[in-house]
């Protein structure tokens, strides 16, 4: 058996106030995954165990130093999950409020999330 890819899902996450890339990332990774029902997964290719899947992530950072790679994974409820970060995203001047966060930079990141599964 080998492993194929099943889903290849995009998503978008910012820090409006904070510039904090870890969050954004989270954010973007959150939002490719709340658009994905796995059912063929269980239904079709009759995967008993969600751990079974590999996730792949790829994110765009517009400083991927600074990403917490293993913050980002733990947004990910099961598989076993790998965390990419490349250049990429942005950021832009924004306000700074002290209640909502350090720093007046607004930082948006852009996540692949890619789904593998073992299958005949």
């Amino acid at each position: 058996m080998a492993y194929k890819r099943y889903i290849v899902e995009l998503g978008f996450g910012a820090d409006l106030h904070g510039g904090n890339v870890t969050k954004a990332a989270q954010r973007a990774v959150k939002d490719a995954i709340s658009r994905c029902c796995l059912c063929g997964l269980f239904d079709i290719l009759g995967i008993r165990d969600p751990n079974q899947m590999q996730v792949q992530i790829r994110l765009g950072s517009p400083y991927p130093e600074q990403l917490n790679l293993a913050e980002v994974e733990s947004v990910v409820p099961f598989g076993s999950v790998t965390v990419e970060a490349v250049a990429g995203g942005l950021d832009v001047q924004g306000l700074h409020l002290a209640a909502l966060g350090e720093g007046d930079t607004i930082v948006a990141v852009a996540a692949a999330v890619t789904v593998y599964v073992n299958v005949p």
